[in-house]
């Protein structure tokens, strides 16, 4: 057991919620502390703060290099020392999953009834791009009842769906159709093959666990705990289609925890960020 797992037991009872790659944990950071920031940020200060979430060093500094080498960051030197900035791709690509994650708890307008459903033909040949439109779409909330055949209950996800179709080249073996359920079978039915909701309600009660009796106290505590929380349920957008509350089982756990996380996330903000200013500028020369 790791430090950081003595001073966050919930977190090492959970090791899915942690146990994950130093990038993905260096994006969680980027996009919490830095991009709100129009200012760079010393190599220290990332190598710092990975390290109190149980990340070494020479990992840490891997990541920087990978994610630079992606064009997301760039770096300049003073001296010896090595402060980094946000690239325009980088602000990019982070503003669109901000907007995702901290959206995404938010309650949905009335469902209409009406459905999307797209056809697409893709060789199993071509695995690659049956991966590519997988990952995509799934992203993008669709679930998969049968090969070839991807819905969703919200009908204005087309133009994101029209989107991801053209950028992979497959508008000539795509058809799409917008309209209200049949009279044959049950959209439950429907729902209970194109998505494992129970799956998705497993991980929505493992954040549950973890968090609910989440009490930093100290400053430097609060800041780990909120990048442990943000990088917890920053893959829920990928993972929960989002369904209307009329396909969702009963009690469903998804809302208690979005209705954690944004207390939580409100409760430590602004501890957590004056934590990461002092950071910025104890390391600063």
């Amino acid at each position: 057991m790791t430090a950081a797992d003595t001073a966050h037991p919930a977190f090492s009872r959970r090791r899915e919620l942690g146990a994950t790659s130093a990038r993905s944990l260096l994006l969680t950071v980027l996009g919490e502390f830095v991009l709100p920031r129009d200012e760079p940020v010393w190599t220290q200060v990332l190598v710092d703060v990975l390290g109190r979430l149980g990340v070494e060093a020479k990992s840490a500094r891997q990541a920087l290099a990978r994610t630079a080498a992606e064009g997301m960051l760039a770096s300049d030197r003073a001296g010896r020392r090595v402060r980094w900035s946000l690239t325009a791709k980088g602000r990019r690509l982070l503003s669109d999953g901000a907007q995702r994650i901290y959206g995404f708890g938010a309650a949905g307008h009335a469902w209409d009834g009406r459905w999307l459903v797209l056809l697409v033909s893709v060789p199993e040949s071509r695995r690659r791009l049956r991966h590519r439109l997988r990952t995509r779409l799934a992203w993008a909330g669709l679930g998969s009842p049968a090969p070839g055949v991807w819905l969703t209950p919200d009908p204005d996800k087309q133009d994101e769906v029209a989107g991801v179709v053209d950028d992979l080249g497959l508008g000539a073996v795509t058809s799409s159709f917008v309209g209200p359920f049949g009279g044959i079978g049950t959209p439950r039915q429907v729902v209970e093959q194109a998505w494992d909701l129970a799956e998705v309600e497993a991980a929505y009660e493992e954040f549950l666990d973890a968090f609910t009796d989440a009490s930093p106290v100290t400053p430097a505590d609060v800041l780990t705990h909120q990048i442990h929380l943000v990088h917890a349920w920053r893959r829920f957008p990928f993972l929960d289609p989002k369904l209307p509350a009329e396909l969702l089982p009963d009690g469903w756990a998804g809302a208690r925890a979005a209705a954690l996380f944004d207390t939580l996330h409100d409760r430590w903000a602004e501890t957590a960020q004056r934590q990461w200013e002092h950071l910025a500028r104890s390391s600063s020369p």
